[in-house]
């Protein structure tokens, strides 16, 4: 799955925002950025990614 993010600073913290999903996130670091735009495409898409899981191990 590929998930398109629009990155920029605002003057005080990176910004990531979904431009085809409705994902937003920030961080005091773009290092911190990208952690937390991982965390936060996991938990967008969790019941997805699950579904996922579940049809593999059936």
């Amino acid at each position: 799955m590929i998930v398109k993010m629009e990155t920029y600073f605002d003057g005080e913290y990176w910004c990531a925002r979904g431009t085809n999903d409705d994902i937003f996130t920030q961080g005091a670091t773009y290092d911190e950025l990208l952690d937390n735009i991982r965390e936060a495409d996991t938990l967008h898409f969790e019941d997805e990614l699950e579904y996922v899981k579940e049809s593999v191990i059936e």
